[in-house]
């Protein structure tokens, strides 16, 4: 028989590697699977994230476009207006320089007058003829025109009558007399002529044309001469 020392108990032996690997494995085994299920975890906020991204950079293009139309527009309107502000200053300019050049050939009509009938009376001889020559040269430069001529017909627009009378020799309203010529720069009249005007008489008939007379006399002709009484 064996003696058992009273007060001692034999432990059983156990393993130590089964025990330090049975330890180690559970957190192993939980660092694997936190790395395997990180890259998918964070792949899954990307995908949103990137689409919203999107979104507010097409918002912002389309913002983008809208201000460039509007400043397109404004451009446009600008360039309208100023075209107009251009034209406008213009034709106020040329206006203005009209009105200047009629104002002092408005001034110097006298003297033309005054030229004009010593012309007439044969008294534009010597240097006073080169001055009178000069200063109508001059003066058609600067676009001035005489107009009024005896036979025309009378316009009330452009004629300024000062004398009437009747005659047989017109078949209307005709100036028979310039007193005084009109003077226009372009359409612009400065003066109208001062004329003197006839109508045709009461009761008169037309005068005959040289081709009423010989129509008249060759249907004479036709019919055996004119009739006598």
């Amino acid at each position: 028989m064996t003696e058992e020392t009273p007060g001692f108990e034999q432990e059983p032996d156990v393993p130590t590697d089964s025990a330090e690997h049975g330890g180690q494995q559970p957190e192993q085994q939980s660092g694997d699977a936190a790395q395997t299920s990180g890259p998918a975890d964070e792949a899954g906020p990307e995908a949103p994230a990137g689409d919203a991204e999107r979104t507010a950079l097409t918002a912002q293009l389309d913002q983008a476009r809208t201000a460039l139309n509007e400043r397109t527009q404004d451009l446009q309107r600008l360039q309208a207006e100023f075209s107009n502000y251009r034209r406008r200053v213009e034709r106020d300019r040329v206006a203005v320089k009209e009105i200047a050049v009629a104002n002092v050939l408005t001034e110097l009509l006298p003297v033309l007058d005054d030229i004009g009938r010593a012309r007439d009376h044969g008294e534009l001889v010597g240097g006073f003829k080169s001055v009178a020559e000069s200063l109508e040269t001059v003066v058609a430069k600067m676009g001035l025109q005489q107009f009024g001529k005896e036979g025309e017909p009378f316009d009330p627009t452009v004629h300024e009558a000062l004398m009437h009378s009747y005659s047989p020799d017109v078949t209307e309203t005709t100036c028979v007399q310039i007193l005084q010529p009109g003077y226009r720069i372009g359409e612009r009249t400065i003066r109208p002529a001062r004329v003197g005007v006839a109508e045709p008489q009461p009761g008169a008939q037309p005068a005959k044309g040289d081709g009423d007379q010989q129509a008249e006399t060759a249907a004479d002709e036709e019919s055996g001469g004119p009739e006598q009484g």
